[in-house]
């Protein structure tokens, strides 16, 4: 019987049999306006060997796939590289279907699989060797959560990347070279900015060490979005400046309103930081969500929040937002706080301390508007915007 799910060969001994979702639009708190993919491997070797597993619900697409290749219960060995429910949710099942003869992680992995799924597996080290090729397995904790790794098939010099070099894109390719590259440069920029972005340090310390372990790389192979089968220089370089972080010639305003009085005073500074050259991207919390805003503050070097008071407190929206933000450490930035309020006046003041501690420089002392703010307080925001660009100028990388 002709399959509905295929295969595809990633090279000669290696083929994806992961599952597309095409229809998925929140990853824990992350819009993903294309859908993502969850890249699984099969490795043709003497030991036949699964390399990760799919989200729950999609196991079924994933056997199909790989009994285009093989029989399922032929698969010898299964190597988790991340426990993630979205590659090792399905686990179960897949043990159930596969009955392998072992299931091997890092030390975490293992302490995390069976907390998660109740599976105990072995604990690999170093390298696996498969019959005619073996993996070598690269210690990636914290890239992103304590038990990652990732595995390299000598025999056919692929790299299976697990989270880092990922991004969320359902499509009908498998091959990043085949999209459109301005696709792949947004959807990679709001991966690494929503999930990457707090680990820099790591990813750096990854890229300085890659060159060392001698990986003569054929393939690329991320278990989210396509694969990278060329141009890995570019590759490698993108995620070297997003992990460096450092400041860009543009601007992201945020803002949230309640009767446009600070809705006035976000305008008003957005215009002076455009007239002084410098790109902006305005943003209303009313219309747009959390991982869009952190996707343009990752790559701006002015970075501005706005927000009026509520109930003696910040409108909830921005709490939200900073909240968000803080926790995924963004460094190198300009910051600025704004805001209105009828008496108590916490909003703007609350903003200027999570930017505070956030160890964003705030050049500038916040500016808030009782009720709706005046011309001088708009061209005070004008003002405001002008100056911060034109210390960007200064110090941005162009």
């Amino acid at each position: 019987m002709k399959s509905f799910y295929n295969a595809e060969r990633v090279s000669e001994n290696v083929w994806w049999v992961g599952a597309v979702d095409w229809h998925v639009r929140n990853f824990h708190g992350y819009l993903t306006g294309r859908g993502t993919t969850y890249n699984a491997f099969l490795v043709i070797d003497d030991k036949i060997t699964l390399i990760d597993t799919v989200k729950s619900g999609f196991e079924a697409e994933m056997l199909e796939r790989i009994s285009t290749v093989v029989d399922p219960q032929k698969i010898d060995y299964i190597v988790s590289n991340h426990a993630e429910p979205d590659h090792s949710g399905a686990l179960n099942e897949v043990i159930a279907a596969v009955k392998p003869e072992k299931v091997f992680a890092s030390a975490m992995g293992a302490k995390t699989l069976k907390a998660y799924y109740g599976v105990d597996v072995e604990v690999v080290f170093g390298s696996l060797a498969l019959g005619q090729g073996s993996l070598t397995f690269v210690d990636t904790k914290m890239l992103h959560w304590p038990d990652s790794m990732m595995s390299f098939y000598d025999r056919d010099a692929v790299l299976f990347a697990q989270d880092a070099f990922g991004m969320h894109l359902a499509g009908s390719k498998l091959w990043a070279d085949e999209y459109d590259q301005s696709i792949l440069d947004y959807e990679m920029g709001k991966y690494y900015a929503n999930i990457i972005n707090n680990y820099s340090v790591k990813v750096l310390a990854l890229l300085d060490t890659l060159p060392s372990l001698n990986l003569d790389l054929k393939v690329i192979a991320p278990d989210h979005g396509p694969l990278y089968r060329k141009d890995f220089g570019r590759l490698l370089q993108m995620y070297r400046d997003l992990a460096e972080q450092k400041p860009q010639l543009r601007a992201t305003v945020v803002y949230a309103t309640m009767w446009h009085a600070t809705e006035m005073l976000a305008r008003a500074l957005t215009d002076g930081i455009r007239s002084a050259g410098v790109e902006v991207n305005l943003i209303d919390l009313a219309v747009s969500e959390r991982s869009e805003v952190m996707t343009s503050v990752a790559v701006s070097g002015i970075v501005a929040f706005g927000a009026p008071t509520m109930n003696n407190q910040v409108f909830p929206a921005m709490a939200d937002v900073l909240t968000y933000v803080k926790g995924l450490k963004v460094q190198n930035k300009l910051g600025f706080a704004f805001g209105s309020c009828g008496w108590s006046g916490e909003g703007a003041k609350y903003i200027a301390a999570e930017l505070e501690a956030m160890k964003i420089e705030q050049p500038f002392a916040l500016i808030q508007s009782k009720y709706r703010p005046n011309r001088d307080e708009l061209q005070k925001a004008f003002d405001t915007g002008v100056a911060l660009a034109e210390m960007l100028k200064e110090k941005a990388v162009c």
